[in-house]
Order: C-alpha cells, then sequence, then structure tokens
C-alpha cells in the first residue's frame, strides 16, 4: 500500500511492516506528525525508494516475509549510511535489536509501542538526516565554487535575505547593505555578484582601512606623474571591476570629498583617473556596507545625503546572529567542516545542552566570532569548557548537574553507537529512565 510518495516534503518516512493493522496504524500516526509516508508490506517493494538522494527516514519491521529487515538495513546503510533507520522488534527480541544498531540503525522499538514514542524518535531521525543534507550541500558547493562563500541558515530572516539576493542579482542598479560588524556583507555581496551574472571581476575595497592620501588614487586610479612618486599609470578599482562589481565595505569611512567624487561616477558611469584629463567609460556595478546608520550620519552632515539616495535606491539589511539564533546548528557545523579540513582534525562532538547554551548565548561579534569560535573548537583551545562556560555566565548549581548529566549521556551514546540499551548498562540505569532523560535533554541517540 502507498499511502503517500512525495519525498520534498520536510519530513518523508518510508514504512515496512507486514502486518496491516500495524502498518496502517504507524503510517497514521507518522501522518499525524507531520510525515509524508511511503508504506509497504514487504522489503522487496520498498527497495527502489531508497537512494542517496532520499531526504527522510526508514521504519522496518525485523521480521518480514522475503527479505528481512535486517537485510532491508544492510540494503540502505550499503547506499547512505547517513540515512536513518528505525528498526522495530517484538517484545524479547532485544539480541536482534543489538544486532540492529551494531549494522547501522539510527535506533530500535519495540512492539507494542506508543505513539508518541515513534513520532519522537522518528522526529530526532529526521532532524538528523536533515542536518546531513545540509552539510552534504554545502560541501558539493564549495568544491563547485569553492571562492563563493555560502550564505548558511534557513530561518526566516536569512530566507528573506536571499529572496532579495535572488531578485535584486541580475538587476542593474547598486546596492546598499546594512548590518553590523560580523554579519556577513561581503558574503551577501559575492553571492549578488555571483547572482548578477555579470562577467567581470567581483573587487572588494575597505574604506576603513585606506588612509585619506592614498584614497583617491586607490579608487580611481591615476595617471604617471600625477605625483611625486607615480611613475607610471594605475587603474583604480572602479576601472579594475569593469564589467563586474565593486564592493566598497565600511563606506561610511569615505573622506567627504572622495563622496562627492564617487557620486559623480555613479550618475554618469565614467571617471577620471587623478592628474588626467581624459574621461573613461565605466560598466561597473557597486555594492556599499555600512555598519553604520547613513541616514542618521548624512543629518548630522558627517556622510553626504545625496550619496546616501545614490547608492541605497534599494538596501539589504542584514540580521545579527542573535535574531537567527536557529541557524546557529547548521553555522557551526559548516565552520567546524572547515577548520577541521584547514587543520586536519576531526570535528570534535558537541551535547545538545551546549547548543542550547551558545544559542542562548550573546555574540556581539555575530557570525566571525562563531566562525572564530569554531576554530578554537576544532583546536581544543576554546575558552567555553563547561566548568568555566557556566561559571563566568552565573549558571545555577542544579543547572550545572543537569548539564553534567546531559554530557555523561551524550558521551555514552557516543561511546555505544548510539545503542540506548548499551548506554543504559554504561550508566547503570535503566532504559527507560535513560529514554526519559535523552527526551529531557533532547539529545540524539545517533
Amino acid at each position: 500500500m502507498n499511502a503517500n510518495t512525495d519525498d520534498t516534503n520536510n519530513s518523508a518516512a518510508i514504512l515496512v511492516e507486514d502486518e496491516q493493522a500495524v502498518r496502517r496504524a504507524t503510517a497514521q500516526t507518522l501522518e499525524l506528525g507531520g510525515f509524508s509516508v511511503s508504506a509497504w508490506a514487504s522489503a522487496e517493494e520498498a527497495l527502489p525508494l531508497i537512494t542517496r538522494d532520499f531526504s527522510g527516514i526508514l521504519v522496518t519491521d525485523v521480521r518480514l516475509p522475503g527479505i528481512s529487515g535486517l537485510e532491508l538495513l544492510e540494503h540502505a546503510v550499503g547506499i547512505d549510511p547517513d540515512i536513518p533507520v528505525i528498526v522495530v522488534t517484538g517484545h524479547g527480541d532485544i539480541g536482534m535489536a543489538v544486532d540492529a544498531m551494531r549494522a547501522g540503525a539510527y535506533d530500535f522499538i519495540e512492539k507494542p509501542f506508543a505513539s508518541d514514542r515513534m513520532l519522537e524518535v522518528a522526529a530526532r531521525a529526521q532532524e538528523k538526516r536533515r542536518l546531513v543534507l545540509e552539510n552534504r550541500k554545502l560541501r558539493e558547493a564549495w568544491a563547485s565554487h569553492p571562492e563563493l562563500p555560502p550564505l548558511v541558515g534557513q530561518s526566516s530572516a536569512i530566507e528573506r535575505v536571499r529572496t532579495l539576493i535572488r531578485s535584486l542579482g541580475p538587476a542593474d542598479v547598486d546596492v546598499l547593505i546594512n548590518g553590523q560588524t560580523g554579519t556577513g556583507k561581503e558574503v551577501v555581496a559575492r553571492q549578488l555578484h555571483a547572482a548578477s551574472g555579470r562577467k567581470g571581476a567581483f573587487v572588494a575595497l575597505n574604506c576603513g582601512a585606506l588612509p585619506e592620501t592614498v584614497f583617491e588614487s586607490e579608487i580611481f586610479g591615476h595617471e604617471a606623474g600625477a605625483f611625486t612618486g607615480a611613475q607610471k599609470r594605475r587603474i583604480g578599482k572602479l576601472e579594475y571591476a569593469n564589467g563586474g562589481t565593486l564592493f566598497l565595505d565600511e563606506i561610511e569611512s569615505m573622506p567627504l570629498a572622495m563622496q562627492v567624487k564617487l557620486l559623480r561616477v555613479l550618475q554618469e558611469r565614467r571617471l577620471e583617473r587623478l592628474g588626467g584629463n581624459e574621461s573613461v567609460a565605466i560598466d561597473c556595478r557597486v555594492v556599499a556596507a555600512s555598519k553604520a546608520d547613513l541616514l542618521q550620519m548624512s543629518a548630522r552632515g558627517e556622510f553626504r545625503e545625496d550619496l546616501y539616495y545614490r547608492i541605497g535606491v534599494v538596501a539589504i539589511d542584514l540580521p545579527t546572529l542573535n535574531q537567527r539564533g536557529s541557524d546557529i546548528p547548521l553555522l557551526l557545523a559548516h565552520f567546524c567542516q572547515a577548520a577541521a579540513v584547514r587543520y586536519r582534525r576531526d570535528v570534535p562532538a558537541w551535547s545538545a545542552a551546549q547548543m542550547q547554551q551558545w544559542q542562548q548565548r550573546q555574540w556581539p561579534g555575530n557570525v566571525r566570532e562563531l566562525r572564530n569560535f569554531a576554530d578554537r573548537w576544532v583546536l581544543g583551545v576554546s575558552e567555553a569548557g563547561p566548568v568555566r562556560e557556566m561559571a563566568s555566565e552565573g549558571i545555577s548549581l542544579p543547572q550545572q548537574v543537569e548539564n553534567f548529566e546531559a554530557g555523561m549521556i551524550a558521551f555514552a551514546l557516543r561511546e555505544t553507537g548510539g545503542s540506548v540499551a548499551l548506554a543504559a548498562q554504561h550508566l547503570g540505569i535503566p532504559k527507560k529512565t535513560l529514554y526519559d532523560k535523552i527526551k529531557k535533554y533532547n539529545l540524539a541517540e545517533g
């Protein structure tokens, strides 16, 4: 019986169960939990659906006619070891359940099981699959476009930014990007350039890092003999970016005298090099970025109002990291993966309790601060060790005890390959108690 074969749903499940009544009840449970379910009576029917691109989870009974659940598990792991497989066993089949976990199952559930138990495990398995596929896409993006930094995240705030990039990218219009330090202004500028289809170069210039004495020469260029030491002609950044994009970061730092000249260039799309008389046509898109409120600066006479309205015809406002806290797990996974490759290290695991603390923490340096934190985490020199982090943030003793317990459970699960039964034995507590604590701390078993 095929209930629903839409793999594009955010939550998808392949269900294999030969008992019709149990199959219907389990499919209904998963569907009520938001899953798109493909339900089958045999493993043979489900085999064609299990692919490396399958975005969901597999739930299978162990005892099946023909190909067994364990053989189906082996088949799925062979195609993609990151597909979460939940094995359903009969009461007392603990040995078979252990074999399944050793073979790569995400978890097992004993019959008869409560609906909320199935949904709890399925939801965690689906979240794990989502993260795996997201990281896989990121790695593929690095391989195909190593020069283009990805815009990581799935929050509504970052999705709005993506929508603007898709809309404004192909448009022949200058753009102003507003955002605090470390929010990713250059990443967005590069994404705009990539979306524009322009064949010229992406040229970045930090206005705050240039001495005023060289500003004009750096942006507009100069002719030979224009000033002492100018022995030959120099092409400025505006001309060098012809056919492409010039990114002016920290434009609020640009001297007022240069703002007048930039405004004229943007209006006429022509420039004169310092010391020259020839007018040079340019085809250059300008993307400016500022961490300051340019309109307020204009009111104080610190930034030209006419230039503000010229570059700010359309603007993209970037959220702070604290405004997109749900993206922190993806961002941290992305940065740790990059750091692990760069430093030739493994990515250390973190507990759900640690991630919860990081999502509640203030990040004044925004995404840049998180990236630096990821580097230190991979190198093992992070200042956010459990005791120091708890003490610095004033966490109460009961909360510290809970965090320690969550960390112990997470460690036991990792050491036993995600086996709840074996982890419970190592911790010296009943399996039911461990399941309750896993639910309480929102820990992943696989």
